[in-house]
């Protein structure tokens, strides 16, 4: 851990718990140079009838935290970290694809145009759960964001689509490609947050717990 990182964390008093599988995330949340360990939450993630984008990924995140903020003991102040991406475009909700149809389909519709990437980070605090299911008691704070950034991709042949597919890339993936990995070459630019399209959103989880109350 580098002297600058531990001056921007000096004394930081929570327990962090990131509430995902994705070594994404998890190898993002190293860079900030904080301890954390890891909870999947148990989570069907289904987009409501008439819930918006915004909406959706926004309480994606927030339930994620909460679901894995009821299983931790009282014994310390946990801060849990939730994060929701997905790929939007012409009010489509773009998520991981069903199969490498899906992720061909997805391809083809993104190639040579823009869509929005939408995360959403919520961070869940406060001493343990109470004696509830219901969600977090009010002991339980939550701070929430949701980040979008505007991915560009250049226009692609057949044989991009078809050889992208065939890697295997897309299919865990939310819009069918990763930016950090092979799926770089798919990308023309972007406007905004590199790390959001990556799926944690490192500029507004620093704000936002760097402003967590002490729990003390």
């Amino acid at each position: 851990m580098s002297k600058k990182t531990q001056a921007i964390f000096e004394n930081f008093p929570w327990h962090l718990v990131l509430a995902s599988s994705s070594p994404r995330r998890q190898e993002l949340l190293r860079y900030l140079g904080l301890p954390f360990t890891i909870a999947v939450p148990a989570i069907e993630e289904k987009r409501r009838l008439h819930e918006s984008p915004l909406d959706y990924v926004q309480r994606n995140s927030r339930e994620k935290a909460q679901i894995v903020y009821q299983t931790l003991a009282h014994d310390k102040p946990w801060a849990v970290i939730g994060s929701d991406t997905i790929g939007v475009l012409d009010d489509e909700v773009l998520e991981k694809p069903l199969d490498a149809a899906d992720a061909k389909r997805m391809l083809e519709r993104m190639s040579g145009r823009s869509h929005k990437v939408l995360t959403g980070l919520a961070v869940v605090f406060g001493q343990g759960p109470w004696a509830s299911a219901h969600g977090p008691g009010p002991s339980a704070g939550v701070e929430q964001r949701v980040i979008e950034t505007d991915v560009f991709f250049k226009k692609l042949t057949a044989q991009e689509i078809s050889y992208y597919v065939g890697t295997g890339e897309p299919l865990d993936k939310a819009g069918s490609y990763g930016i950090q990995g092979i799926g770089g070459f798919l990308v023309e630019k972007i406007s905004g947050s590199y790390s959001n399209v990556v799926g944690l959103p490192l500029v507004e989880l620093t704000e936002i717990l760097r402003c967590l109350p002490s729990p003390f």
